[in-house]
């Protein structure tokens, strides 16, 4: 799997890429991820959803862009939000969804942002979490309202040049 366009980003924009990437690629039964913000917009996701990578390696699970995924995530960390505060329990650390063929997992990162992971059928649940969770403590302190910002140019600009959804 190669990573997606990082050239001419920042520093920390580039890490949270490789620490997506790496995700995917460490983690058996993860198909892919995507980092989404408060406001349901992708900010970054693992190459997965480009069109020639899903011609290569074709996945089950969100059938289009990796827009996609961001919708379904941010849907989901939305409907558990509003569960959470009409119960008064406090704020959604997590949500998992097992399905026959395949998981869905989504974390908070920080200030409404989420971590969406979709896994295959076969992945152990616990370890996508643990993992999950390990990206969320790398990542969520860098996750700035300035490195959101540059993420969405660089996923506009990188669509535009493609001429993708993603």
């Amino acid at each position: 799997m190669t990573a997606p366009t990082t050239y001419g980003l920042s520093s920390e924009a580039r890490n949270l890429h490789w620490l997506l990437t790496n995700l995917v690629e460490e983690v058996p039964g993860i198909q892919s991820v995507a980092v989404v913000s408060s406001d349901g917009l992708l900010l970054s996701s693992d190459p997965a959803h480009t069109e020639q990578s899903r011609a290569a390696r074709p996945v089950k699970g969100p059938r289009g862009s990796s827009a996609d995924l961001a919708t379904i995530v941010s849907g989901i960390g939305s409907l558990t939000v509003g569960v959470a505060r009409l119960l008064e329990y406090g704020g959604v650390k997590h949500t998992m969804v097992a399905m026959d063929e395949g998981s869905l997992f989504v974390m908070s990162i920080s200030d409404g942002s989420l971590l969406g992971v979709h896994g295959s059928a076969e992945c152990d649940m616990s370890v996508v979490a643990y993992h999950m969770a390990l990206f969320v403590g790398r990542a969520g302190h860098v996750l700035t309202p300035e490195l959101r910002s540059e993420l969405r140019k660089s996923m506009e600009a990188e669509a535009e040049s493609t001429g993708s959804t993603r």
